[in-house]
């Protein structure tokens, strides 16, 4: 059948349908019933898994990035309602922790901005 099959196809394209058989033989081997079939669908389903953690993972960032948004807005109006001119020692406490790193919410006991970072 082999010779049959590779008469039938291009030259060039003869080493590649030999390659084929030789992987569909061994996949019969391994699984008589589905052959490269049974490895084609397991791999697939492999592949839905996969787009369906990386649609969530990016719903995910999605969510992140709207909680950061509304934080900076409600920071952006809690400091047009405080006095005009904090001085600076109050405006770096707000925006830095003892680290010197950004920080957003200090304590949530004198703010309600830490419900904000629960999922939506």
């Amino acid at each position: 059948m082999c010779v049959y099959v590779c008469q039938e196809v291009p030259e060039d394209q003869r080493s590649d349908a030999v390659s084929s058989m030789v992987y569909e033989a061994s996949a019969r081997i391994r699984d008589p019933v589905y052959g490269c079939a049974g490895a084609i669908c397991q791999l697939q389903r492999q592949v839905d898994e996969l787009q369906a953690e990386l649609a969530k993972t990016q719903a995910e960032v999605v969510n992140m990035q709207l909680q950061q948004a509304n934080v900076g807005a409600l920071l952006c109006m809690e400091m047009g309602l405080s006095s005009p001119q904090p001085n600076s020692q109050q405006s770096q406490s707000v925006f830095e922790t003892s680290h010197g790193h950004p920080s957003f919410i200090e304590d949530d006991h004198n703010n309600n901005l830490g419900s904000l970072w629960e999922p939506l």
